[in-house]
């Protein structure tokens, strides 16, 4: 799914989204593929890699795979399985990602 505007799920998504905006995935969303966008809220269940600017791993959301963005915020009983790679800078979206700047490599598990 290529979207140019904010979008929530609250419900199952199979495959890939990629978005200029925000991504939010609601209590009772499961994503299954990769997301890439500038501002991704997960308050439900994520399995796949994220690329974004901005993550935010809400109390309830729960994260399976790999997550790159410059900025990670998970708040306590969230649930984060796999690893963080840190971009050094934030990246314009137009359309997606395209290259992957400077990073570095963390392998966090998180409950």
């Amino acid at each position: 799914m290529n979207v140019t505007c904010k979008i929530f799920i609250d419900g199952e998504f199979d495959g890939s989204i990629i978005s200029t905006k925000e991504v939010n995935i609601g209590q009772n969303g499961l994503v299954k593929g990769e997301i890439t966008t500038d501002r991704l809220i997960v308050q439900g269940t994520v399995e796949g890699d994220i690329n974004a600017n901005k993550v935010e791993l809400k109390s309830t959301g729960r994260v399976k795979g790999t997550i790159e963005s410059v900025e990670l915020l998970i708040e306590s009983k969230a649930i984060f399985e796999g690893s963080s790679v840190l971009k050094k800078n934030k990246q314009e979206l137009k359309g997606s990602l395209s290259t992957p700047t400077e990073k570095s490599k963390t392998d966090t598990k998180s409950k």
